[in-house]
């Protein structure tokens, strides 16, 4: 037996146990010949006592330890004195005189510190994740992990008791538009033909609808290869995926929104704010959230609402404005609270990034203390004018408003990235809050200036299309929209999903507005057809990104801490150096010469 009890475990109920322990040196102290070691595992800290007048052999071996060897010891659990006690440690009331001391294993002298955690969080990442697995011996990484465990077996729990059923779909499958690029996979046995790793269980999650698993379930592995990001580990992610049958939307929204709140009650510490009067999350329509907020994924914790102010400014006076507005341009706006004061170089750089789109104009207003507007356009717009600009945002004394002229879409995400600039600026943003909301009404298609057709997925391309057939012969396809919605936490989109399209026929449209050819849908997705051909039932789902939602709820730095060993900003594993040349006889077999 290498050890009775773990080092987070003994109080001062055991003094007087005979314990056997195992684990890591922490840290040592010598104090004239009596050598303090804190001994650590992953459920906490025990301190070690080798005193030479009792057990001389033991702390003559103690000597010679250093940090992070692995021993294993013997000893009597004893009360610490009143002056001793540590209030810090779970542990901290008691100590073990040790009568022997194995050491199992030695360390080198650790790359970076471990023990500290602000020291180790300093380290340069590339050097943390060379050595990941002495970073994961820092209690926050491994806390994080747990937390994990707990989370993934809590949606487990949550979705067997609505009776639902754990279904493994297949990592080897096929290439498919999820709007990523596919991880493909070489088959030996069929040279010149590939698997691709799957970007999401779709397509399997609906034909187990067809199946008739109407309740399906997965915490499924899905791999893209697309740039990383805060909230994106490169190449693999987990998503809580789940479908089902004869349901719709708001069969979806019933059964994800109880277990958010439940989840964010559980695994976090915030309070749930921008709820409807009868308590459930939020609706916005994907224009009203980009017109209102300037993006798709609007963070709910402060205001600062984007309005459309075309109208008061059509007949003002200013060319810019005028030009956009004939065009079929919008000028919209956004006040800011006491910020009268900005500086021209604060005003500078929220203008540079407002140009990150196209833009037409950038301008602004200012409410004088004695409540009068002052404007960069006051050469322009008339006094009275500037005041309705400043009734019609209701601004306040020392309020700033900002001006931004453009098409629709170019000039609310202009305001909806000063919005977040200016949030953080002022420190707008509430961290103890969790603001959920659904975005719904996503358009079907989007323009594509590369797609033969002009025309492109603006979303899944499973997704039954609002209107269905009658939509697709009779409207223009950028104005069909999807029933498609997405699910946003403090201004992180932390699930997709949408009502399925079940029809063959109406999937057969979908396709050809988007310029494939029924033979080429019929290749690329014939197993789909085939089966929506033997009686398919509608069916619904949604896929919340479960490490998304960890590390949104619990405002963790990096997705990739979430990982047990993660890829690292540019994708590669730098602990197992990955990706890595491969033999030429394993490209042999597969057919595949490397034109470098």
């Amino acid at each position: 037996m290498m050890r009775t009890h773990t080092c987070g475990e003994l109080r001062r109920v055991n003094e007087g146990v005979k314990v056997k322990l195992s684990g890591w040196v922490h840290s040592r102290r010598d104090l004239g010949g009596v050598i303090f070691i804190d001994l650590r595992d992953r459920y906490g800290l025990t301190q070690l006592v080798f005193n030479p007048d009792f057990f001389p052999q033991a702390a003559k071996l103690a000597t010679s330890l250093r940090h992070e060897f692995v021993i294993t010891i013997e000893g009597e659990v004893k009360a610490r004195p009143a002056e001793m006690v540590n209030q810090d440690l779970a542990t901290g009331e008691v100590e073990i005189l040790v009568n022997n001391l194995e050491i199992i294993s030695r360390s080198e002298v650790l790359p970076f510190e471990i023990n500290n955690e602000t020291m180790a969080a300093a380290t340069n990442e590339p050097l943390r994740l060379e050595y990941r697995f002495l970073d994961l011996r820092r209690a926050k990484l491994q806390a994080m992990l747990k937390t994990k465990d707990e989370f993934f077996t809590y949606l487990r729990d949550y979705f067997h008791k609505n009776d639902f059923i754990e279904v493994q779909t297949p990592i080897l499958a096929n290439s498919s538009p999820e709007g990523a690029r596919d991880f493909l996979i070489p088959s030996r046995l069929y040279p010149g033909k590939f698997y691709a790793l799957p970007q999401a269980p779709q397509q399997f999650k609906q034909l187990l609808m067809v199946g008739g698993m109407d309740k399906y379930f997965q915490i499924a592995p899905c791999f893209r290869d697309e740039d990383t990001r805060l909230d994106r580990h490169y190449g693999e992610f987990y998503q809580l995926d789940m479908e089902m049958s004869f349901a719709g939307q708001e069969d979806v929204f019933e059964i994800m929104e109880p277990l958010m709140k439940e989840v964010t009650a559980k695994f976090s510490s915030k309070q749930l704010v921008a709820l409807t009067k009868d308590g459930k999350f939020m609706r916005l329509a994907w224009r009203e959230a980009v017109e209102k907020y300037g993006t798709d994924k609007p963070d709910l914790r402060y205001d600062l609402v984007i309005k459309n102010i075309s109208e008061l400014v059509r007949t003002a006076g200013f060319p810019a404005f005028d030009e956009t507005l004939t065009h079929g341009g919008i000028v919209s706006a956004i006040c800011v609270p006491e910020a009268s004061s900005f500086s021209r170089k604060v005003i500078d750089e929220l203008k540079a990034l407002a140009e990150r789109k196209k833009i037409k104009a950038f301008a602004t207003l200012t409410v004088e203390a004695d409540a009068t507007a002052k404007s960069s356009l006051s050469k322009f717009i008339s006094v009275d004018n500037l005041a309705k600009i400043s009734a019609n945002l209701r601004a306040k004394s020392n309020d700033l408003i900002i001006m931004v002229a453009g098409d629709w879409r170019e000039a609310s995400e202009a305001l909806g990235l000063i919005r977040v600039d200016i949030a953080n600026r002022l420190n707008l943003i509430d961290t103890s809050k969790a603001a959920y909301c659904w975005i719904t009404d996503f358009p079907f298609y989007e323009h594509s200036d590369t797609l033969p057709s002009g025309i492109d997925f603006g979303h899944n391309p499973f997704t039954m299309p609002q209107g269905g057939m009658e939509t697709l012969n009779n409207k223009h396809p950028l104005e069909i929209l999807a029933y498609q919605y997405d699910l946003v936490l403090n201004g992180f989109e932390i699930s997709s999903g949408g009502v399925r399209n079940h029809d063959p026929e109406i999937l057969y449209k979908v396709f050809e507005v988007a310029g494939y050819d029924q033979a080429e849908v019929e290749r690329r997705f014939g197993a789909m057809i085939k089966a929506f051909s033997y009686g398919a039932p509608p069916h619904a789902g949604n896929a919340p990104g479960v490490d998304r939602i960890l590390m949104v709820l619990n405002d963790w730095d990096s997705i990739r801490d979430i990982y047990a060993f993660p890829k690292d900003g540019q994708g590669r594993d730098l602990l197992m150096n990955s990706p890595a040349e491969v033999d030429e006889n394993q490209l042999k077999d597969l057919g595949i010469k490397i034109n470098k």
